[in-house]
C-alpha cells in the first residue's frame, strides 16, 4: 500500500506502508542511532512526534519484550529508507511491522531519509504526517497545518501514570525515592532499583508536599515530551522539594524544570538532540562522555559560583547539567540509563545513591 509524508510546507515524499494503514500527524524528527528503535518508539518523550531513523535498514532483529521502555509505542510514526520484514534474532518474537500495526501506529519505508534529515538540519523540525492511501489528495496538508506542534503544549500529564505504584522490590531497601513520572522510561527505573532505592512512582501533577507525607528521602524528576515551561505545576513540586532541602536527581525535562524552577529559561531547540553519539563534557572533571539523548528543549544558562554549570555539550555548547551551591543535586540533560546508546553516564544513579547517603548521614 502507498504511503505519503507530508510536511508543513508542502512538500510530499511517496512511499510504501509497513505499518498500520492509518495517518497520524505530528513534529517530524531524526534520531541517529544504529539500534535500539524498539526502545525509541517506546520512549514517552516521543508522545506526538514522527521518528525518522537516519540508520537506513530498520527491522533486522525484530521486537522482544524486554527491550519495551514503556507498555506500549508512544511515537506517532515511523520513517525509514529500508525496512527488513524478515528479522534474524533468535530472541525476535515478532516483525517491527506487526509491532506498529498491533497499536496502529502507521509507518513508511522507500523515502529519501537523508534528503529528509539534512532539511530538517537546515530548516528545523516541521509539523508533517503520515498519510497511507492510494493517491495523494491535498485533505493531507490541510491536516498537517491543523497541528499545534510542540511548543506550549504539556505532554507530561498526558503520558504520566494514573496512580502511585511501586517498582522493583523495596524489601530490606535504606532509602525510599519518589519518582515524578513525566513519561519515565523503564530502564530508568530499573537503575534506580539496581541503585539500592526504594522506587515508588507517581503522576506528574501530584503535589511534593502530598508525597512528603509518604516519608521519602528524596526526590527524581523523569525524562518526558512537550515543553517544560508549560509544566507549571511540576516547577511548583520542584520548588517544594527544594526549598525543604530534599536530595533531588532530575533528567532531561526534569533537568529543565530545575532549571526553570532555578530562574533560567529553557528554548526550543532548531532540531534537538536525539541519537546515541552526543559528546558531553563535565567542567569539573574534563572527562567526556559520549551520551545517549533525546529532547527538543534546552535549558538557557550561564555559570555562577552559586549555580554553576557542570556539564555541556561539545557539539553546540548547551547546557547538559546545572548544579545549586550547597544543595543535593544532580540534573542532566541526557539520558544516562542509554536504552538504547551507551553506558558512558551510568554512573550517575549510584553517584545519586552516594549523594543521599551523604545527606542523610550529615
Amino acid at each position: 500500500m502507498k504511503a505519503f509524508l507530508v510536511l508543513e510546507n508542502g512538500d510530499v515524499y511517496e512511499g510504501e506502508s509497513f505499518g498500520y494503514e492509518t495517518q497520524s500527524v505530528g513534529e517530524i524528527v531524526f534520531n541517529t542511532s544504529m539500534a535500539g528503535y524498539q526502545e525509541i518508539l517506546t520512549d514517552p518523550s516521543y508522545a506526538n512526534q514522527i521518528v525518522t531513523l537516519t540508520y537506513p535498514m530498520i527491522g533486522n532483529y525484530g521486537i522482544h519484550p524486554e527491550n519495551m521502555e514503556s507498555g506500549k509505542i508512544q511515537a506517532a510514526g515511523m520513517i525509514v529508507k529500508e525496512y527488513v520484514d524478515r528479522p534474524s534474532n533468535f530472541k525476535a518474537q515478532k516483525t517491527l511491522s506487526q509491532f506498529l500495526k498491533d497499536y496502529k501506529i502507521p509507518g513508511i519505508q522507500g523515502i529519501d531519509t537523508r534528503k529528509l534529515t539534512r532539511f530538517i538540519r537546515t530548516n528545523g523540525a516541521p509539523n508533517g504526517g503520515i498519510f497511507v492511501a492510494n493517491e495523494y489528495s491535498d485533505s493531507f496538508l490541510a491536516q498537517v497545518k491543523k497541528f499545534p506542534g510542540i511548543a506550549d503544549a504539556d505532554l507530561a500529564k498526558v503520558v504520566t501514570t494514573d496512580k502511585k505504584y511501586e517498582f522493583g522490590s523495596g524489601s530490606g531497601k535504606k532509602y525510599k525515592l519518589a519518582v515524578y513520572d513525566y513519561g519515565v522510561k523503564t530502564n530508568i527505573l530499573r537503575l534506580l532499583d539496581s541503585a539500592g532505592f526504594a522506587v515508588s512512582v507517581y503522576p506528574a501533577q501530584t503535589p511534593a508536599s502530598e508525597i512528603m507525607k509518604d516519608g521519602v528521602d528524596a526526590f527524581f524528576l523523569s525524562n518526558g515530551p512537550g515543553d517544560p515551561a508549560a509544566c507549571t505545576y511540576a516547577i511548583d513540586s520542584t520548588k517544594a522539594i527544594l526549598e525543604n532541602n530534599y536530595p533531588l536527581f532530575g533528567i532531561c525535562l526534569g533537568h529543565q524544570i530545575i532549571g526553570l524552577t532555578l530562574g533560567k529559561k529553557t528554548e526550543k531547540m532548531k532540531f534537538g538532540h536525539r541519537g546515541g553519539n552526543q559528546p558531553v563534557k563535565s567542567l569539573e572533571t574534563g572527562r567526556v562522555e559520549i551520551t545517549s539523548q533525546n529532547h527538543g528543549f534546552a535549558v538557557v544558562a550561564e555559570t555562577s559560583e552559586k549555580e554553576p554549570i557542570s556539564f555541556i555539550n561539545l557539539n553546540d555548547d548547551t547546557v547538559e547539567g546545572i548544579l545549586k551551591s550547597g544543595y543535593p543535586l544532580l540534573s542532566v540533560q541526557y539520558h544516562p540509563e542509554s536504552s538504547p546508546g551507551p553506558n558512558d553516564s551510568r554512573y550517575l544513579f549510584q553517584k545519586f545513591y552516594d549523594l543521599v547517603d551523604s545527606t542523610k548521614k550529615k
